[in-house]
């Protein structure tokens, strides 16, 4: 199992990134904020507009270390990669597969049911954890629903219908994620998922953890050897890692939303973290945004025990563990790709 190794998130704006031997240096208005030994890296990213130097980028591409620019408000730019070192049979049978909806279906509907799945223990978990708090009988209902759901998703066959599956669970998760924030209710609220941009703080997380969640299966992708672009749910568009999507959807809720909820119900997050722009968007502040990355690795580094591979790794590694099984399926090692069941 791969090593999880850290990440530096540059948060300043302004911020220049170059090479100095085997270490990056940060650089503001020819001022030198910091030097740090890339060896330790696994991914650098950068929010703003500033850059980095070729020297740094030839750098990373050579030794896989994944150099990432994002706007101040976490909306994703561009991602430096190397040369492809992938599996030439591998990325064939990938490509072949992503070209036949039929087969494709047949992996894409074990990464909805996955994440319907989660999203269905999420449920559970809060009516058995705080029956007071929330509408058990409602949540008991949308978790019978998701039930259903999954059985359907389970057979289909229809790339289409799949999207289809998919997006009746969503709107009946989504009913209820707002009874899910127990604290500062007045503050964080949620009514429905606002991208570009996000028009309240609990959209405006949300749009970051995805973001980072996006990369760091990316980068898990691409180190077993798949193309991350193409994908079997997510149809091809030039700039979206598809494949990356795709495996990310039984992530999204166990991962990125119980996240976000954790740093608004236990208050690590307030309102004073957010600004509201003219444009009704909401970005967080500098601070906020440091806070929110710090927590992000630390719940990287929390242990849990692998559904199905049995073993006890990080939660930073999941997205590793799940592109090694998908890739174990293509490979025809496995008869079926095993998605992340969390209960």
């Amino acid at each position: 199992m791969k090593k999880l190794l850290n990440t530096l998130f540059v948060t300043q704006p302004n911020v220049y990134l170059s090479l100095d031997g085997d270490n990056v240096v940060l650089l503001k208005e020819q001022e030198k904020l910091g030097r740090l030994p890339l060896h330790n890296l696994e991914s650098v990213i950068s929010f703003g507009y500033t850059g980095a130097s070729p020297a740094l980028m030839g750098y990373c591409a050579d030794r896989n270390i994944s150099l990432v620019f994002l706007t101040m408000n976490g909306r994703f730019l561009a991602r430096v990669i190397g040369e492809s070192k992938g599996n030439v049979v591998l990325r064939k049978t990938q490509y072949q597969i992503s070209e036949d909806e039929i087969t494709a279906s047949k992996i894409a509907r074990n990464f909805i049911a996955g994440k319907i799945y989660n999203n269905k223990w999420i449920i559970e978990r809060m009516t058995r954890d705080y029956p007071l708090r929330v509408d058990v009988s409602m949540f008991k209902e949308i978790s019978q629903q998701l039930s259903t759901i999954i059985d359907e998703t389970r057979v289909c066959e229809d790339l289409d219908s799949l999207r289809g599956w998919e997006g009746q669970a969503a709107v009946n998760y989504n009913k209820i994620f707002d009874q899910m924030i127990l604290q500062q209710k007045e503050d964080f609220y949620f009514y429905s998922r606002s991208r570009r941009p996000p028009l309240d703080y609990v959209n405006a997380m949300l749009s970051l953890s995805y973001t980072l969640l996006a990369n760091d299966v990316t980068s898990a992708l691409e180190a077993v050897g798949l193309d991350a672009y193409v994908g079997f749910l997510h149809r091809d568009r030039p700039g979206r890692a598809s494949l990356a999507l795709d495996v990310m959807e039984e992530l999204r809720g166990v991962y990125a939303d119980k996240f976000v909820l954790s740093l608004i119900n236990r208050k690590i997050v307030n309102k004073d973290d957010f600004l509201k722009k003219e444009n009704g968007a909401v970005i967080m502040t500098d601070e906020a945004r440091k806070k929110f990355l710090s927590a992000w690795q630390n719940k990287k580094q929390e242990k849990i025990t692998h559904p199905f591979l049995g073993e006890k790794i990080s939660w930073g590694l999941v997205p590793h563990a799940q592109a090694l099984l998908l890739a174990r399926y293509l490979r025809k090692d496995l008869d079926e790709y095993p998605p992340f069941l969390w209960k």
